[in-house]
């Protein structure tokens, strides 16, 4: 939280007052608006937005946003209430409208497990989202229309070398070796952009919230065994509990990654850049 406090007093005294729902929302719409914006970004950091509870102070702070920029694909359902408090008078810029989303189950198109939220694990993405918060920045304040454009254009040029640098580290790892076993099913679409296969999850579903059963448990740790894999991936925000149980059981290692929230203010994943750097050089010294 000092962190995101420090970043807030960067902006200048007429900045405008918006909100962001993640830290990783918040650090994409700073870059894209710079001193011209002050963001209050809503979950602490560290915070799983999966089992997020507001207070009344959020409601509070959500309703004195001018805009509040969010994730979407489902990721948010904590807002509905929050929005009908605040008597639904809330402006809403979500980031993940325009993307192909993913489903539980590929060949499914109607899944009734819903949609994969976990968008910005693919940085080409977050380059559509960059689009989207200058597009809503511009409209609410075009005297600035021309930095606004030119941050975005910047940040989109970052996150196409990462992309490629993402590509080149990654060929260190043989095909053979390119499976992800991980908390819940959060790498979907970095998996499906850097060639991974997505093998399993000690929760089997998008959310942290669900419940995996003796059988699931059991049928995890035979997979790992046979196909001989060597870590589980672990979110920093959720609970560590049954990965230290199927480590024990199987002998794997438990590697945390950042999954949902960036670190503090000078820390390793202090910026979206750092946190996909910061999750790639862990998968890529582990598998390769």
């Amino acid at each position: 939280m000092l962190g995101a406090c420090n970043q807030q007093s960067t902006a200048s005294k007429s900045a405008l007052k918006l909100m962001a729902t993640t830290s990783l929302v918040g650090d994409i719409v700073r870059q894209v608006g710079g001193e011209h914006i002050s963001v209050d970004v809503l979950l602490p950091l560290g915070t799983d937005p999966h089992s997020f509870t507001p207070t009344p102070k959020d409601m509070s702070r959500l309703a004195d946003a001018r805009l509040v920029f969010v994730n979407g694909a489902g990721l948010e359902e904590f807002l509905t209430p929050m929005i009908e408090s605040a008597g639904g008078d809330v402006r809403l810029v979500d980031l993940s409208a325009s993307i192909a989303l993913r489903n539980l189950d590929p060949s499914d198109p109607d899944d009734a497990h819903g949609s994969d939220p976990h968008t910005w694990m693919d940085p080409n993405n977050v380059i559509l989202w960059i689009g989207k918060v200058a597009d809503a920045l511009i409209e609410l304040d075009p005297a600035h229309q021309a930095e606004y454009l030119q941050n975005a254009s910047r940040l989109q040029s970052d996150l196409v070398e990462l992309d490629l640098w993402i590509q080149d580290q990654v060929r260190q790892i043989p095909l053979e070796s390119r499976k992800l076993i991980t908390d819940h099913l959060v790498f979907g679409y970095f998996a499906d952009r850097y060639g991974f296969e997505q093998v399993g999850a000690i929760i089997p579903g998008f959310s942290t919230l669900a419940e995996p059963s003796a059988q699931e448990l059991a049928h995890l740790e035979d997979m790992i065994v046979q196909l001989d894999v060597p870590a589980l991936f672990v979110g920093w925000t959720t609970n560590q509990n049954l990965a230290e149980r199927i480590a024990q059981d199987t002998g794997v290692r438990i590697v945390p990654l950042y999954t949902h929230s960036l670190s503090a203010e000078g820390g390793e994943a202090e910026h979206y850049q750092d946190f996909i750097r910061y999750n790639v050089t862990a998968i890529v010294a582990v598998l390769k």
